[in-house]
């Protein structure tokens, strides 16, 4: 099929794909199905659906709120999905649900996902976004979670916003073998780091890729260490 001959949306979607995601490195193929099968233009905010594609973060402003809040690009999104290595039957913790759109992905590739969203305007934005896309496998719950959430051990956890430091916590409610990918550092450069739990004090920890992407909201200032 030529690619002119789709609809503009789908070309869109297949460039995302094509153009920014692949040459990012990934190349997973379950990742790759769920940018294509999960659409990206339901979940922005209706007056930037025409830069639902874009190789550019999307401020979430909601009813006129800005929430100080953005999408991360697509080939950030498609990239931190891949590096936790998913397995379908894993349950996963996400911290910080923005638009939705990252549990979504998640939920094509695992069994269940709970996504904790500080911003309550936010969480309800999620939730029906969610809700209109027949996605049934994600619970959002409101709350601050950059400290951990509960007492569930979890088979891989994904913050979507930087944190100059990895809460012990949060390593500790990975189940052994689990994987927490989160991006460490300050401004202008971060790294994403996939921390795996090997034991039930031991961790492994590989760095992945350099990029910068906001702190996570209720993250405070300290140290750099792991």
């Amino acid at each position: 099929m030529n690619i002119n001959d789709i609809p503009e949306t789908e070309r869109a979607r297949f460039n995302m794909v094509e153009q920014q995601a692949r040459p990012w490195g990934v190349s997973d193929k379950p990742v790759l199905a769920a940018l294509y099968h999960v659409p990206r233009e339901r979940f922005v905010p209706p007056h930037l659906r025409a830069l639902a594609f874009a190789d550019v973060e999307l401020p979430l402003v909601i009813d006129g709120v800005d929430t100080r809040e953005h999408m991360l690009t697509p080939k950030i999104e498609a990239k931190l999905a891949q590096e936790l290595l998913l397995q379908p039957s894993d349950c996963i913790l996400e911290i910080g649900t923005g638009s939705g759109y990252q549990a979504a992905l998640l939920a094509q590739l695992a069994q269940q996902v709970v996504s904790i969203e500080i911003e309550s305007r936010l969480a309800a934005f999620a939730q029906h976004n969610l809700q209109s896309n027949q996605i049934a496998n994600v619970q959002v719950e409101t709350g601050d979670a950059h400290a951990g959430w509960g007492t569930t051990e979890y088979d891989a956890i994904l913050i979507t916003g930087s944190v100059p430091v990895v809460p012990d916590a949060l390593k500790y409610q990975l189940a052994i073998g689990g994987r927490l990918v989160v991006v460490v550092g300050h401004s202008p450069i971060m790294t994403a780091y996939r921390i795996t739990r090997t034991s039930a004090a031991g961790f492994d920890t590989v760095g992945l890729f350099d990029t910068y992407i906001k702190p996570l909201r209720g993250t405070a200032k300290s140290r750099f260490k792991f």
